[in-house]
């Protein structure tokens, strides 16, 4: 009998360690997770602040530029790269609309073609360094980091209100919801980018191929694969989602500020690790970094209500999530390896 029973609970052993590899092998998890604290902590904050219906959608609104970010951050991230220069050029996007718009008075529609533009170029500027020069993400996009910071500073050494009746009508907008709730117009856009985001990196070739070259980047050069194409688009992707951002900034502030976005970038990496992307590449989806930004968003709301913390402690929280999520992805890979 006693050989028996252990070996039934070998058995039982076994089959409870093969569910926790299949529970740590699934890619989902992260995400998962993710979205569980989403909703933990809001369930927290309405039992604890009384969170009313606007709060939610406050959370898209007041966090909308940092979610188009973040999705440029994704695409970057899922081919294993990494691009510091989000923040500077969110700012200088901002900058350079003010000066169109107030210096050169240029309409609202041709100033903000020529920002996406100037962003979608410097991020193809980027990939080319990267993939053409062998130079490192980190160090090529810390390059541009200084370089849009510095251009910001030259175009305008202070903040440029912009007060065109367009600029003012656009950040007036409000897209009503059930319950007397709304949408600012720059949440809808982060909502429309997350969508197509998604779009394009689960159901098109393209977005096939940025899952590969993070997977495995000599495998997808012998699958043939337009891996040079790709690296560059990918960068041109997140320059051209940085200009965006930082036009949805301007909705936000009605301003173009060179001192603004400092450390977005951050925010950005936080947000796409956080939503549950390997900094190896090759894991993540575009709806887990939304879900981080929420998250990030919704501690910034609670220790606000709570009117005891310092600003610091958003920083401090935000770098223990971050932590935990890191500690995460070490146990999802480690289950994907043993699969």
């Amino acid at each position: 009998m006693s050989i028996i029973s252990g070996a039934g609970r070998a058995r039982g052993a076994g089959s409870a360690a093969s569910a926790l590899r299949r529970l740590l092998g699934d890619r989902r998890l992260p995400v998962v997770v993710t979205a569980v604290l989403l909703i933990a902590m809001y369930q927290f904050g309405s039992y604890r602040y009384s969170f009313d219906g606007q709060v939610f959608p406050n959370l898209l609104i007041n966090n909308s530029y940092l979610i188009v970010a973040a999705v440029g951050a994704t695409f970057v991230i899922l081919t294993g790269g990494i691009d510091l220069s989000t923040g500077s050029l969110v700012g200088f996007s901002t900058v350079l609309t003010g000066v169109l718009m107030t210096n050169h008075h240029l309409p609202l529609e041709v100033a903000a073609v020529l920002v996406l533009a100037v962003g979608a170029f410097g991020g193809f500027l980027m990939g080319c360094m990267i993939h053409y020069f062998r130079v490192q993400p980190f160090i090529a996009t810390l390059a541009g980091l200084f370089l849009f910071r510095g251009l910001s500073q030259v175009l305008s050494g202070e903040s440029i209100p912009i007060d065109a009746g367009s600029v003012e009508r656009l950040a007036q907008f409000h897209i009503p919801l059930p319950g007397g709730t709304f949408l600012s117009l720059g949440a809808a856009i982060a909502l429309a980018v997350v969508a197509i985001a998604a779009v394009v990196l689960h159901l098109t070739k393209f977005g096939r191929r940025v899952y590969a070259i993070g997977g495995n980047e000599q495998s997808a050069v012998l699958m043939g694969l337009p891996v040079a194409k790709t690296k560059i688009a990918v960068y041109a992707v997140s320059g051209f989602c940085s200009a965006l951002a930082g036009l949805v900034l301007v909705l936000y502030k009605q301003s173009g500020d060179p001192l603004s976005s400092i450390g977005l970038e951050l925010d950005a990496i936080a947000a796409v690790v956080i939503g549950g992307a390997l900094l190896t590449g090759g894991v993540g989806y575009v709806v887990g970094s939304l879900l981080g930004v929420l998250v990030i968003g919704l501690i910034r709301t609670i220790l606000s209500d709570e009117g005891t913390f310092s600003s610091w402690w958003i920083k401090i929280v935000t770098g223990l999530l971050l932590l935990v999520f890191i500690l995460l992805q070490r146990a999802v890979g480690s289950g994907v390896k043993t699969r």
